[in-house]
């Protein structure tokens, strides 16, 4: 028996075919048209291009894994999260999608707090009012482009609106729901209250599913255009996060991934839905029913060294990746980075200050530190940056049993040790970490009933490949340079007011 996993990205569309095992027998990606960005802060994809791609990467996983359609026995979805699709009354897209990064809504998020009460919206979605976020997008086009919003009949998330194509079924699971801030995240159903302030109608939104539900089958269209058996089931999945947490057996209360790929994010599951007050941390509902997650998120992580990459070189090309030649410089200089401390907020900062204006700084250069001096300390950097998250998790009582590493972070050896020291616990790496995609798939083989829940197929398919412990003078240090670097937002916040 297969099943598919499929994840719409923002970069591309990725398609993969495991076993029973869990077993990758296949992939395939297919690159979507570059974001448009009309305007600073914005930035927009055409919805019918994912579908493009969508079918290119289901045929071609198909045709690499030598399966006709007929042997998936169920697909699941997961992508990008809160991007804004509508849809007018024949089911044609009625402008671009706003997706995840578009933050052209900062004041439509001042005007709904002040109109909602900063409070009552945290206790009503779990969540404050970001540029990030759904809902604050169909505001915007409700206020600036009046004539198109007149127009929408149906509104859904980028996964959605390709599992619409693909099945017919508009629908949605409660853990993508979570990022829209149109959800009650405690009790898992729309929120009426902030319907109503917000002026949407019910009828215009998806029907809501635990992310194992069957919630459609492929139509006859959609095999057409993916090689698929028509009416094969499909699960309703999850966003992009919960969707990779899964993947890697982050399911249970204790259990705690930190990724760090572009952005970085620290990722708990939980058995309740764990809030902060002032809205620091992301509280959504998990892939699994009946279970929530808490979530942090530096914006500018592995950008960070990117950023370094593409400013000042790699160094000498001596064959090796260039991320490789960058984190050999930093090996040879000692932890804490003799004083120098890099704050990472190059895009400004979610997880913990809420600041789209804060700035990045490398502090603490003197004449003696060298190319691999600032290497090292951007690689801490980004590492205390999740720290923070941790800091949170201790605050709101979130348990920390395991820590595992996911992203371009978990394939750096140093930058592994690194987290494990800046965390002050052992940090694990799994055998085959898939991204989104696998944790798709996991979830169509329940629906599927390959498996009899989310736990089962974690617990037998992810495994373990190797533990690194911290080092205890390392952690010291850590904890002095943490201590340290904890000092610098303030002080930037106070040089830029």
């Amino acid at each position: 028996m297969y099943v598919l996993g499929i994840d719409v990205g923002t970069g591309g569309t990725r398609a993969l075919i495991i076993n029973e095992k869990g077993r990758v027998i296949s992939s395939a990606t297919e690159e979507h048209e570059p974001f448009a960005s009309p305007q600073i802060g914005w930035a927009e994809q055409q919805p019918e291009d994912w579908w493009r791609a969508c079918g290119i990467a289901v045929k071609r996983a198909l045709a690499q894994g030598n399966l006709d359609g007929d042997r998936i026995a169920c697909a699941g979805f997961s992508g990008q999260m809160h991007g804004a699709v509508m849809l007018d009354d024949g089911d044609r897209v009625v402008r671009p999608a706003l997706i995840w990064c578009d933050v052209r809504t900062e004041q439509q998020c001042v005007d709904f707090t002040r109109k909602i009460g900063a409070e009552l919206l945290i206790k009503l979605t779990c969540n404050p009012a970001l540029p990030n976020f759904t809902l604050t997008k169909f505001l915007w086009v409700q206020k600036n482009e009046p004539e198109n919003w007149r127009r929408v009949r149906s509104v859904m998330l980028p996964k959605d609106y390709v599992r619409f194509r693909l099945t017919g079924s508009r629908a949605i699971d409660v853990a993508d729901a979570s990022g829209t801030l149109l959800l009650d995240v405690a009790n898992r159903r729309w929120s009426d209250r902030i319907l109503e302030a917000a002026e949407i109608d019910r009828s215009l939104l998806p029907a809501l599913h635990e992310s194992p539900d069957v919630c459609g089958e492929v139509s006859a269209a959609g095999a057409r255009e993916t090689g698929l058996k028509q009416g094969t089931p499909v699960v309703a999945g999850a966003g992009d996060q919960a969707a990779g947490a899964t993947g890697m057996g982050i399911v249970t209360p204790g259990a705690v991934s930190a990724t760090i790929g572009t952005s970085g994010v620290v990722f708990a599951a939980t058995d309740r839905p764990a809030l902060d007050a002032k809205g620091r941390l992301h509280t959504f509902c998990h892939a699994v029913p009946g279970r929530w997650h808490v979530m942090g998120v530096t914006q500018a992580a592995g950008l960070s060294l990117r950023w370094f990459r593409d400013r000042f070189g790699a160094g000498a090309d001596d064959g090796r990746d260039p991320y490789e030649r960058l984190t050999s410089d930093a090996a040879k200089v000692p932890s804490g980075s003799e004083g120098l401390l890099w704050a990472p907020y190059l895009m400004g900062e979610r997880t913990p200050h809420l600041d789209p204006n804060a700035r990045g700084a490398l502090i603490g250069l003197t004449a003696s530190h060298t190319r691999g001096h600032i290497i090292r300390a951007i690689l801490e950097g980004v590492a205390f940056s999740l720290r923070d998250s941790f800091t949170l998790f201790q605050e709101m009582k979130v348990p920390v049993k395991s820590i595992r590493l996911g992203g371009g972070g978990a394939r750096s050896p140093l930058w592994r040790q690194i987290q494990a020291d800046v965390y002050g616990h052992e940090v694990e790496i799994v055998e085959a970490e898939e991204g989104a995609a696998y944790g798709a798939a996991l979830l169509a083989g329940v629906g599927a009933k390959m498996w009899s829940s989310v736990d089962e197929a974690c617990n037998a398919t992810v495994r373990v490949a190797r533990r690194i412990a911290p080092q205890p003078e390392a952690v010291q240090q850590m904890n002095k340079s943490y201590s340290a670097y904890r000092r610098i937002y303030p002080a930037i916040r106070s040089i830029l007011e």
